[in-house]
Parts: C-alpha cells; sequence; structure tokens
C-alpha cells in the first residue's frame, strides 16, 4: 500500500468511526442523563401560598422523594395568575428532571381561562404522574330548608337563579365542579365568587348565600362541629370521608363527575426516559407514612398513573373545562 493509499485508507476509516460514535452518542446520551440523575437539590415548585392543602401534600411529598432520589427537595412557593406564574416557570425550566411542579386540576382548567398564556398550553408542561383524586362537596348551614341534593336540584329548577352558591374563586375547582352540575343538571344557580374557602364559609354561616362547594379539607371542620351539612360529593364515588353522603350521580345527574386532583409535571421537553424514572421515585414516596396521612386528611384517593396514562387524564380534563368554561362564559379574574 502506498503512502497515500494508506492515508487515504486512515482518513476514512477515522471518519467512520467518527460517525459510529456520534450515533452511539445520540443513542446512549439520554439514557445516560437519566443514569445521573439527580445530580443536584430536586425543585418543587408549588404555584399556592404556603400552608394550604396543596402546599402541605407537597411537603409531604418532597418528605419521601428526597429519602428515595438521595438529594433535598426543596418546596418553592410561586403563587399568581392562578397557578400560571408557577406553571410559567416550570414550562422553562431545564428540561433535567431537577424542577417539578405540583399542581391541582387547575393545571388543567387555566388554558381555557386565559386567552394567552406566557408557556404553550400544549407543550410546555409533560405529567409526570398523577397522585391521587379528590372530591369538592357541596354544603349548606345546619338549619338550610335545603334538606338534599335533590332538593337542591328541584329547588333550583323551580326557581332559576334564586337561590345562590358560593366558591374559592373564579376558575377553581369548586367553582367549575359547580358550573359543570349546572350544565349537566340543566339548572341555574347564581355564583358568588369568593377569594379562598374562608370568607366563602364565613358568609355562608352568615346567611349571605344558600350554599357552597369547597374542598374536604376547607369545610371539614364545620362538618365536624355540626355548623355546615353535606348535600353530595362532586367525585365519581362517595368519599370515605363522607361515606354517608351520596354523589350527584346518585341523585340523578347521570354521568356527572368532577374530582380534583394532584398531578407533578416537569418542562414539556424533558425525555420520557427521565420521566419514568422520576415516576418510579415517586410512587415510592407516596406510600409513605408521612405522604399517607395527609392523603387520607385531604379524602385523597391514591391513583399514581404512569407519565402515558397521565398525559391521557390531562388531556381529557383539559376539553372538559374548555367546554364548560366556553358554555358558562367563564372569565379569569
Amino acid at each position: 500500500m502506498s503512502m497515500g493509499d494508506s492515508f487515504k485508507w486512515q482518513t476514512e476509516h477515522s471518519r467512520r468511526d467518527f460517525v459510529l460514535r456520534l450515533g452511539l452518542g445520540a443513542l446512549v446520551s439520554p439514557m445516560a442523563r437519566a443514569q445521573s440523575f439527580p445530580s443536584r437539590p430536586i425543585r418543587m415548585v408549588v404555584p399556592f401560598p404556603a400552608g394550604g392543602g396543596t402546599d402541605a401534600v407537597a411537603r409531604a411529598i418532597a418528605d419521601g422523594l428526597s429519602k428515595e432520589l438521595g438529594q433535598p427537595v426543596i418546596v418553592d412557593n410561586k403563587p399568581g395568575a392562578g397557578t400560571v406564574v408557577g406553571n410559567d416557570f416550570v414550562a422553562k425550566s431545564v428540561p433535567d428532571g431537577h424542577t417539578l411542579l405540583l399542581n391541582t386540576s387547575a393545571v388543567a382548567i387555566v388554558p381555557s381561562l386565559y386567552a394567552k398564556l406566557p408557556y404553550p398550553s400544549d407543550t410546555g408542561l409533560a405529567p409526570v404522574m398523577l397522585a391521587g383524586r379528590a372530591p369538592n362537596v357541596a354544603v349548606v348551614r345546619a338549619d338550610s330548608p335545603i334538606a338534599s341534593a335533590a332538593d337542591l336540584l328541584a329547588r333550583a329548577r323551580a326557581q332559576p337563579g334564586r337561590l345562590s352558591y358560593g366558591s374559592a374563586g373564579n376558575g377553581t375547582s369548586t367553582h367549575l365542579s359547580a358550573e359543570l352540575l349546572k350544565v349537566m343538571a340543566k339548572v341555574y344557580i347564581t355564583h358568588v365568587p369568593y377569594r379562598g374557602a374562608t370568607p366563602m364559609v364565613t358568609d355562608l354561616l352568615g346567611g349571605q348565600i344558600d350554599l357552597g362547594f369547597g374542598t374536604l379539607p376547607s369545610v371539614a371542620p364545620f362538618l365536624a362541629s355540626g355548623k355546615l351539612r353535606p348535600l353530595a360529593v362532586t367525585g365519581s364515588k362517595r368519599s370515605a370521608l363522607l361515606p354517608q353522603v351520596p354523589t350527584f350521580a346518585e341523585v340523578g345527574v347521570i354521568g356527572y363527575e368532577a374530582d380534583g386532583w394532584y398531578g407533578l409535571f416537569v418542562a414539556g421537553s424533558t425525555t420520557i426516559a427521565l420521566r419514568r424514572q422520576l415516576h418510579a421515585a415517586l410512587r415510592k414516596a407516596c406510600e409513605s407514612e408521612v405522604f399517607r396521612k395527609r392523603a387520607a386528611h385531604e379524602g385523597l384517593v391514591l391513583s399514581m398513573e404512569d407519565p402515558d396514562e397521565s398525559m391521557k387524564v390531562f388531556r381529557t380534563e383539559e376539553a372538559k373545562w374548555r367546554q364548560v368554561v366556553k358554555q358558562q362564559g367563564i372569565q379569569a379574574d
């Protein structure tokens, strides 16, 4: 072989070797990234103020997740704009699994409430796991003349608009669950939005509104004291915390279901391999005693769907609430 031929052979050999290594690198790099995770503390963004129910759920999950991953998990509260501020922060984070979002079903509602979001609603966030579901509950004062959920619907049909209900605010799950009921039961009840559950319950007890839709933890103390009386839960099944209270489907609103839920998300371009790795760690974290106690307090039924199933639920929820928001003319505050 001549010197020229030898040089040509070495050049071609080097080129093929480079291409081969490049191709193998492209195949291996996602796996390598997943195997190197986590390399630093995890940030869990909660788009609600500290001290609330969602914050407590996040801290219970963070406790178990830290033990599973061997890194600190720091809960970072970023409230604002109906959870959009926190959602946007995570959507624009580096997609390496070190920034998580823990949100409620609000994350599936906000795309319908805002004409334009700062992140793409279809690709900005990717679900890792839906931790579980919990219904809201319709409540009245202990001395209310509304005797039952069936009585509520009968009165609403007989006198459209005369009854009023309170929620924790425009666009919240408590608001949307009531509006879905109005659509499916073909009734009209006047909505009175509040900034949180506490002022809503205060006005309900004071007689300013006829009934309220609240999360189970927000009304549980008043149910226990006998100041409020439950009519029905908004879920597909009865709640273990209120086993004697029917669902709205049981009293004639066939197919009605408006569970609230907690989900964990990452930036939309995070690899499926990394999302599955996170899901495995989160499942174990949710099996901890700390989280199970918090889940029981919230009336949360654990489901822990994987990333693929979580995405299906997420898209179904988005479509459902988009239809309700449009039909009822609901707008964000």
